[in-house]
């Protein structure tokens, strides 16, 4: 995607080879800045104080943040330390533990002089695909895009296609491109007419801050709304199709995103809404047979829920507390929308239904990999 009409991505390697430039995310809307990565520490701090998020985006940092752990030792041991201490920076986004298999896998059983290079060609490898699956998300999920469109376009009042969206999934929550948004981008270069509906995503405003960002950055039409105007929206035909990411959806279709999904789920449901789910498969969790019950949920710092950050009116960054001093705060990070709420599930191989069947037959190498390691 572009910053100021320039081709960006969230992650790269830097000029000298080794060391890894991400976009600070922690920063944005009001600055832009990059920041460079030289140690696993550096790595497991970028995942953990969020300046990048987003399960593909996590998953990619995590693979490069093995890299700069082997460069520092090749031994088993740290190699065993860094795929340990990067496990511990989030523990619902499963694009985590997927790309740390794959790292390991990728090194195991080559020379301490091979790893090194043999750890950097596949995180390049993991970049470069999340890239292209989330390019077929977007060709996949803009015909529904385009159906709709069609359709109104027929109707008085015209073709533009209103769509609501929840937290981020954007190409600042990939590599590049997005998950959610791939096919809004898709849609909008294609020249179809539409509008997006931008939650700002309380507490921690990803949608505020990185959505609106974004389309900005990209031209898209879009207005942002408080997170409990959705039903609102809904109710008065407002809205043509939900779409949002996940972190991780569970064999039986259930998917785990961003707190306050679900609610948008139930309104869309009784609105006669889609509400679509766009994910690649490396957030598919095979070994998870019922969300709701299984997937563990982030509990993040009360503090994202009792203050909040802007820029005041002579340009000063302040934070300020918007709670009562003795009042205690709850903050679940994600919750889990049941697949009987989904419309479907927009993946690399095409839009499908949001159940075990359908899942272990668009993905059966990876429902036989769950399967062999007993999930």
């Amino acid at each position: 995607m572009k910053v100021d009409g320039k081709p960006t991505r969230s992650i790269w390697l830097e000029p000298d080879g080794w060391s890894v430039g991400i976009v600070d995310q922690t920063l944005l809307p009001h600055r832009f800045a990059v920041a460079r990565l030289t140690t696993l520490e550096d790595a497991a701090y970028a995942i953990r104080g969020m300046q990048v998020r987003g399960a593909p985006l996590i998953g990619a940092t995590a693979a490069y943040g093995v890299c700069l752990a082997l460069r520092q030792g090749a031994s088993d041991e740290g190699l065993e330390h860094a795929v340990a201490t990067l496990r511990r920076t989030r523990p619902t986004a499963v694009n985590l533990k997927w790309a740390l298999d794959e790292m390991t896998a990728a090194v195991r059983n080559q020379e301490r002089a091979a790893r090194v290079d043999a750890a950097y060609r596949r995180a390049a490898q993991i970049c470069d695909e999340d890239v292209a699956i989330n390019q077929a998300i977007g060709r996949h999920g803009g015909l529904l895009i385009e159906a709709i469109a069609a359709k109104k376009a027929s109707k008085k009042g015209g073709a533009r296609v209103n769509l609501l969206t929840h937290c981020n999934a954007g190409w600042l929550a990939t590599v590049d491109v997005g998950t959610a948004m791939a096919p809004i981008y898709l849609a909008h270069d294609r020249g179809l007419p539409v509008h997006v509906w931008v939650d700002e995503t309380r507490p921690r405003n990803q949608g505020a801050s990185l959505t609106a960002w974004e389309l900005g950055q990209h031209g898209v039409p879009h207005t942002v709304i408080p997170d409990n105007t959705g039903g609102h929206l809904m109710q008065h035909a407002m809205v043509d199709m939900a779409i949002v990411g996940t972190d991780r959806v569970a064999a039986n279709g259930d998917v785990c995103n961003k707190i306050g999904t679900y609610l948008k789920a139930l309104a869309a449901k009784d609105n006669g809404v889609p509400f679509y789910v766009a994910l690649p498969s490396p957030s598919i969790d095979f070994s998870v047979a019922d969300g709701i019950a299984e997937i563990p949920i982030e509990e993040r710092d009360g503090d994202e829920v009792a203050a909040i950050t802007g820029r005041t009116a002579d340009g000063r960054i302040e934070t300020v507390r918007v709670v009562p001093e003795r009042s205690p705060v709850k903050n679940y990070g994600f919750d889990v929308t049941p697949a009987r709420l989904v419309t479907g599930l927009i993946t690399e191989r095409g839009v499908i239904a949001p159940n075990r069947d359908a899942l272990a037959s668009a993905f059966p190498e990876r429902a036989a990999s769950a399967k062999a390691h007993g999930g």
